[in-house]
């Protein structure tokens, strides 16, 4: 018997087996410790941390993200509260392009009105959307219109292809002339990092014999990011296809897909697909392992996540080692983005060239996600380095007059109009002090008081902290205050915010605390004027 093995099936249970129990009520950290033969005290530790479980009786929440709050998020809140339904705020829900959302136990319900909430009560399990009968599983728009099928990557509006030529020609190709396609793409991680992938996947292979896992990260919680689950949605094959290729590219036997606890919908088309993998035997002999999270932003950091499928809390790991070096349980991991897996059955299909020539300022398309003061808020895949403007014309045009803008979520701040025409790519943004970030844009007309934005943004980071470094656990508070107190009259309430966002950039451990000043730097420097009284 491997005791090691058994302890550590043991500990990563214990969030699975809380959540069974219905979170953390009186007495569930006592049963689920006698159960799993973990520590009382650290099942308690676990439970807490999580947002999901740690809120037992919240069966309903609102998204208060920002596009969410342009929607009237805090009118349905209200609405909910007096109805006397159990309801709490929940951070983003990746429904920014059908605000606002609710969450009700672990499936979004989009675009919820205050009359949907009223009609409701006082069973909450009664609440329903327009939008989204039970027999029709929402989807998003996707677009842009009239684009040409075979200058697309993903296809999101495309038939399901089961015929797994890509990983057939993966295996024709070998590992050697897989990472070459790979490397000839110039394919950037897609989750943010923007790090070559063939640098990972080459870094894989070099790593000494044993155990070895691929991770899927699909904890897409960063407010205005809703593209991964889209892709989870609409191309689960496209996404196995992309996660076999790599196994079978690194030497791995076992595959984790880690998905956010909130998509109820996106796992149930995976274990569709799966199952239907499973009767075909068309991925061979790869074990997959479905894993949802718990309610924890901080797991979309990869160490954070492997702590997470652990069963610990999710706290970001110190570096070196690398993940290829000391992943999952300590051993090699190739751990990918969502977006960034499933673009690699069109390079090992239509070959790495064909990949790199799609995009204008950068390698192949993109899926660019925009909410917030837009016609038709979206996922668009479009080549990557498009402008603002062009992702505007696509989606209808702004409601109002465009003000301001987030290219790439609440971490990439805020830009002014002026910005416009810059590529929306890795490169020009980090030029402008931006980023491009998981490409989720949100758009301000000049109705939005940009000071309410920027605090949204803040009070995001302040909620979703960790906790486990001093300058991002104190400096996401010390951001959201200095801003109420500012609004409060306060004239030198910002006056040391640039030495704080410097202290949070340098000694935060993990990218949350080493960005999430982004959206009061950047706006207090393109829009001083909003900060003066």
């Amino acid at each position: 018997m491997d005791v090691d093995a058994d302890v550590r099936a043991r500990r990563a249970s214990v969030p699975d087996v809380l959540e069974q129990a219905g979170g953390l009520a009186p007495g569930v950290a006592r049963r689920v410790a006698h159960e799993t033969g973990v520590p009382e005290a650290e099942v308690h530790g676990v439970a807490s941390f999580y947002d999901l479980l740690a809120r037992p009786d919240a069966k309903l929440r609102v998204c208060t993200g920002l596009s969410c709050r342009l929607a009237g998020a805090d009118a349905l809140l209200d609405a909910a509260k007096s109805a006397g339904l159990p309801v709490a705020e929940a951070s983003c829900l990746a429904a920014c392009d059908v605000a606002p959302a609710m969450l009700r136990d672990r499936d979004v319900v989009p675009a919820v009105t205050v009359d949907d909430v009223r009609r409701a009560a006082p069973d909450w399990t009664r609440l329903r959307s327009q939008a989204a009968p039970d027999d029709e599983p929402w989807r998003g728009r996707i677009g842009p219109d009239g684009a040409d099928r075979e200058q697309l990557v993903f296809d999101l509006a495309g038939d399901l292809d089961r015929s797994g030529a890509a990983l057939a020609r993966a295996r024709e190709l070998g590992p050697d002339a897989v990472l070459d396609a790979l490397e000839e793409s110039g394919l950037q991680g897609r989750g943010g990092a923007a790090f070559p992938a063939h640098i990972k996947w080459r870094g894989m292979v070099s790593q000494p014999p044993g155990p070895r896992y691929v991770v899927l990260n699909a904890d897409e919680s960063e407010p205005g990011t809703f593209k991964d689950r889209e892709l989870l949605v609409r191309r689960p094959d496209l996404v196995l296809e992309g996660l076999t290729i790599a196994a079978q590219t690194v030497g791995a036997e076992d595959v984790w897909l880690y998905l956010r606890g909130e998509f109820g919908l996106p796992r149930r088309v995976l274990e569709a697909e799966l199952d239907d993998a499973e009767r075909s035997g068309r991925f061979g002999a790869l074990r997959f392992h479905l894993h949802s999270g718990q309610g924890a932003y901080v797991c979309g950091e990869e160490t954070a996540l492997f702590e997470a499928l652990e069963g610990r809390r999710g706290l970001p790991r110190h570096r070196p080692p690398l993940p290829i070096e000391s992943g999952l349980w300590g051993r090699p991991t190739l751990i990918h983005n969502v977006e960034t897996i499933a673009s690699v059955p069109a390079i090992i299909s239509k070959g790495g060239a064909w990949f790199r020539a799609l995009g204008r300022t950068g390698p192949g398309t993109k899926l660019y996600c925009i909410s917030g003061c837009v016609q038709r808020p979206g996922t668009y895949e479009m080549p990557l380095g498009i402008s603002v403007d062009e992702l505007l014309d696509a989606a209808g045009g702004c409601t109002g007059t465009l003000r301001a803008f987030s290219p790439g979520g609440a971490a990439s701040g805020f830009l002014p109009a002026s910005e416009r025409t810059r590529p929306l790519d890795f490169a020009a943004l980090g030029e402008a002090g931006s980023m491009l970030g998981s490409a989720g844009v949100v758009v301000l007309d000049d109705r939005v008081d940009l000071r309410d934005a920027v605090r949204d943004q803040l009070r995001f980071f302040e909620a979703e902290s960790c906790g486990q470094c001093a300058p991002c656990r104190i400096g996401t508070h010390y951001l959201r205050d200095a801003l109420d107190r500012q609004a409060a009259g306060d004239r030198d309430a910002l006056a040391h915010v640039a030495d704080v966002a410097w202290q949070m950039g340098e000694g935060s451990i993990c990218g949350l605390g080493q960005t999430a000043a982004m959206p009061l730097t950047t706006a207090l420097e393109h829009f001083p004027e909003e900060f003066s009284s």
